[in-house]
């Protein structure tokens, strides 16, 4: 079993006092609702990271505007650890599209006070640990 610690870098994509999220399918937190974003790569930079993670889940270009916080989130189930990175990403135009159907059934703007449930484990820790986060964003 790998033992190791991963980073995962969050896009927090804010249009319009919403949040753009997806439902995940597929691999781990499958039914949960989660903000684009993947594994950072060896080499790459946290910003660079969600702004790929980005085009390649939802087809939108999206750029960087600023480090948010960072959450631990260990998937017990899964036997998973990761550092989850959140960054707050801009896009003014565009939807998503759905480009990885194995990974996510569908993406959604929601209102910060009307999420969807259940949320993707690193967003719960976000959200609990930040409840000041709406006033960031």
């Amino acid at each position: 079993m790998d033992r190791s610690v991963r980073v995962g870098v969050a896009a927090v994509i804010v249009r319009d006092d919403t949040i753009l999220l997806g439902e995940r399918i597929g691999a781990h937190g499958a039914n949960t609702w989660a903000t684009p974003g993947g594994h950072l790569e060896f080499g790459e930079s946290i910003e660079a990271c969600a702004e790929r993670e980005v085009l390649e889940e939802t087809g939108l270009n999206a750029h960087f505007v600023k480090k948010l916080f960072f959450t631990n989130d260990v998937f017990c189930r899964e036997q998973k650890h990761y550092v989850t990175l959140f960054v707050l990403l801009s896009c003014e135009t565009g939807e998503p599209k759905v480009t990885e159907p194995d990974k996510c059934k569908r993406w959604k703007w929601c209102r910060l006070d009307e999420l969807p449930n259940p949320l993707f484990l690193p967003l719960q820790n976000l959200f609990e640990e930040h409840p000041q986060l709406a006033d960031l964003v």
